[in-house]
């Protein structure tokens, strides 16, 4: 599955990247597209097919299943 994982900071998204890089996934740091947030953040964009709740942390601000052209939220750590 396709995700795409905002965060509050710039440094919890390099220590994502990280943590993925060592279990093995995925992940690509962009910009935040416009259609998820206003914000001008950095984004991870993974392939994962484990249970996404092991990848949160206090970190993450949303999480976006992406599905063709939808995204569907289901994570918010606001």
């Amino acid at each position: 599955m396709e995700y795409m994982i905002l965060f509050f900071t710039h440094s919890g998204a390099i220590k994502f990247e990280r943590k993925c890089k060592k279990n093995n996934i995925s992940c690509e740091l962009m910009p935040v597209p416009r259609i998820l947030s206003s914000n001008c953040s950095i984004s991870a964009k993974i392939n994962y097919d484990g249970s996404i709740e092991n990848l949160i942390s206090d970190e993450i601000e949303k999480i976006f299943l992406i599905h063709g052209e939808d995204n569907k939220l289901i994570f918010d750590g606001e």
